[in-house]
């Protein structure tokens, strides 16, 4: 995979000399969290800040995951790298890349990936924390907001995987809600139909404690559009809720 630097971006990063694997590697930034060690090599991630546009910087080494088409393991970016692609291929509403490359050192697989900030998103985790503050025609359109994001979604041909309150984002304008994801490191294609989307939507579902069955049940009403059968997948994502709560 060659190096990618996205068109829009491309004269900024040249302009501040941060158009290359080794310029991003070198630059010298506060971590934002603590480094991710659990593949056995190290994952960090910085805020960069370039005038008026912000982006996140990550980058990791030895931080490898295995699959089929690579045995002996790639760099998670670059999985996650080939995702964000697809989701702009398909139209679905996500986090954007800037810049992705990879090098091979001695003993040492290394990864950057820029994608650029959500500044003016908040994750859905912010607005269910002040649910019971805020007014029916907010929550109304939060939860539609959701449903067409996972309808989006789904009739791509794609599975989240980690369909999670804090990896949806939603950005209000005029009373109207848009919804984008990140983390898309454990997409995958819908393989088994109905079977895979129940089991992309339950966690939100399990995570969003605060919604009621209402709730719920117009979230399940944007999702399906007009000619879903709400009742049967209330029962179902219900049934697939008790079978993990079980264990």
């Amino acid at each position: 995979m060659s190096d990618f630097i996205a068109a829009q971006d491309r004269a900024l990063l040249e302009r501040h000399g941060l158009a290359s694997f080794d310029a991003l590697w070198a630059l010298k930034l506060e971590a934002v969290d603590e480094p991710n060690t659990e593949r056995g090599g190290w994952s960090t991630v910085y805020r960069l800040e370039l005038g008026e546009r912000a982006f996140y910087l990550k980058r990791q080494s030895n931080h490898l995951t295995r699959s089929l088409l690579h045995p002996f393991g790639e760099p998670t970016f670059a999985r996650e790298f080939r995702n964000i692609r697809r989701y702009a291929d398909l139209a679905i509403p996500a986090l954007q890349a800037a810049f992705f490359a990879q090098r091979r050192l001695p003993g040492e697989r290394r990864a950057v990936l820029l994608t650029r900030a959500l500044d003016g998103w908040l994750e859905l985790e912010h607005w269910l924390m002040q649910w019971s503050g805020l007014d029916g025609a907010r929550r109304l359109a939060i939860l539609r907001a959701c449903g067409e994001l996972a309808r989006c979604l789904h009739r791509a041909g794609q599975m989240h995987g980690c369909f999670y309150p804090k990896h949806i984002f939603l950005r209000e304008q005029d009373g109207h809600f848009e919804a984008k994801l990140i983390d898309l490191e454990k997409t995958r294609p819908l393989l088994l139909g109905q079977r895979d989307r129940i089991k992309d939507l339950e966690p939100l579902l399990r995570r969003a404690r605060v919604w009621n069955e209402a709730e719920v049940r117009e979230l399940l009403a944007a999702y399906l559009g007009s000619a879903g059968d709400v009742d049967t997948w209330w029962r179902l994502l219900g049934a697939r809720q008790r079978y993990k709560e079980a264990r």
